[in-house]
């Protein structure tokens, strides 16, 4: 199952001279072990292995480089990556280092472009990632420059392989990997098509955010519903995920990367929440009130039981349906212990004026500064600030303690257990 790799100048012996050092806690999915989050060559093989293996990554929506020549910047892991339209409407995907002496050359968040030309040495290279210009390729007055043997077409950007589905673009760096529908999963590809059911999208905004915590914690919140109901004062003052409402957290059945969290919110705009529970959660307080009650007005528009839902498409990929709020977040590794985060906010070409106008405003639940988003993003900190200097060394993930997998409570770690499953069995470990 696992293959000495070479990443980034470094050679990953076989499994068992490089992981000598790192074994599971009695082999329980039950636990998990801070250096999972800490260590730098646990990061390296999640970098060669997950990132860089039999994957499907998310770089971009097509709605993002509609014309020919549009480009944008984008990642596949910690990797730089460029998304090019090229002049006959294919879309490609290729590092962000010059082939010559490796020099990001595309600077630009995004754009237009005819070529794309290194600052350093002026190599260009077309639309596709082929070199097409060597400046004094063949010396200067007849002497030096390049060898006789030496062909544009060996010196190409490296190419991913690339795939879209209803608008949405994503990169591989194996030619093993499944198709991206059976990638999926059958129940995640049917709540992908929800959100994206192939109409035009209207992008509506970005935000970017660097979270000082490691890249797996991001995946693990949106599989922890727990969480929810406990530290967001908003999501349970007002309805949106409450313990006791219609919900549930699904993960994959053929693998457990993947994961779907749903709730369904009830008519009334305040929670209805029984003494019981309303004990449990102190993050619920009786007198909050909005000032704009149009803030959570909820449009029926989907084909959906949910007014909620956040689908975790392992490795970089989340899709976020919060009532009429659409975008979708994108994780960027940055070591052990950081990551950033990209955020893009989306509605529909067909969206009247009305609609856009809502969007824009719940879309305020949402982002590094959202109401529900600076929550996580502080929480995450101190996780990984605890993992990182603590000498416990294990974390405790028990709760729905038989189930790994699919759960109906909002009460369940069952989801994050399926995920270092599958995790385990890719890194060998």
């Amino acid at each position: 199952m696992y293959q000495s790799q070479t990443v980034i100048g470094q050679t990953l012996g076989s499994k068992d001279d490089a992981l000598e050092n790192y074994a599971w806690p009695e082999n329980d999915l039950h636990y998990i072990p801070d250096w999972v989050y800490t260590s730098q060559e646990i990061y390296d093989r999640e970098m060669a292995l997950i990132f860089r293996g039999d994957t499907w990554n998310f770089v971009a929506l097509e709605a993002e480089i509609p014309n020919h020549g549009d480009y944008k910047r984008s990642y596949v892991g910690d990797t730089p990556v460029v998304v090019s339209r090229a002049e006959d409407g294919s879309i490609h995907v290729f590092e962000n280092r010059c082939a010559h002496r490796g020099a990001e050359f595309c600077r630009e968040s995004k754009g237009n472009a005819k070529e794309f030309v290194c600052p350093y040495h002026q190599w260009s290279y077309t639309l596709k990632g082929d070199l097409q210009g060597v400046p004094f390729k063949r010396g200067v007055n007849k002497q030096g420059g390049m060898p006789r043997d030496f062909r544009n077409e060996d010196h190409g950007l490296r190419k991913l392989h690339v795939t879209t589905l209803n608008g949405v673009v994503f990169a591989s760096y194996s030619d093993k990997v499944e198709p991206l529908e059976e990638y999926l999963s059958p129940e995640i590809l049917e709540d992908f098509k929800v959100t994206f059911t192939g109409k035009p999208l209207k992008i509506l905004g970005y935000y970017r955010n660097e979270l000082p915590c490691n890249w797996k914690m991001y995946h693990e919140n949106l599989k922890d519903p727990y969480h929810a109901t406990l530290l967001h004062s908003f999501l349970v003052v007002f309805g949106l995920l409450v313990a006791g409402n219609k919900s549930m957290m699904f993960a994959d059945k053929v693998h457990g990367r993947h994961g779907i969290m749903g709730s369904a919110k009830s008519d009334d705009l305040y929670a209805d929440v029984n003494p019981e529970t309303k004990k449990e959660m102190r993050s619920f307080h009786e007198g909050l009130r909005l000032q704009d009650e149009r803030f959570l007005h909820f449009v029926k528009e989907f084909d959906s039981p949910w007014s909620v839902t956040m689908d975790t498409i392992w490795p970089n990929f989340i899709i976020q349906r919060e009532m009429n709020t659409l975008g979708i977040r994108q994780i960027i590794p940055n070591g052990p212990n950081s990551m950033i985060m990209q955020w893009t906010m989306f509605g529909y070409e067909e969206d009247d004026e009305e609609m856009l106008r809502h969007r824009l405003r719940q879309g305020n639940l949402m982002g590094p500064s959202g109401f529900l988003g600076l929550e996580d993003n502080e929480a995450l900190r101190f996780v990984q600030e605890g993992v990182r200097r603590s000498s416990t060394e294990n974390s405790v993930v028990k709760l729905d303690a038989d189930k790994i997998g699919t759960s109906e409570s909002l009460i369940s770690e069952a989801a994050i257990r399926a995920m270092y499953k599958y995790y385990r069995e890719v890194m060998g470990i």
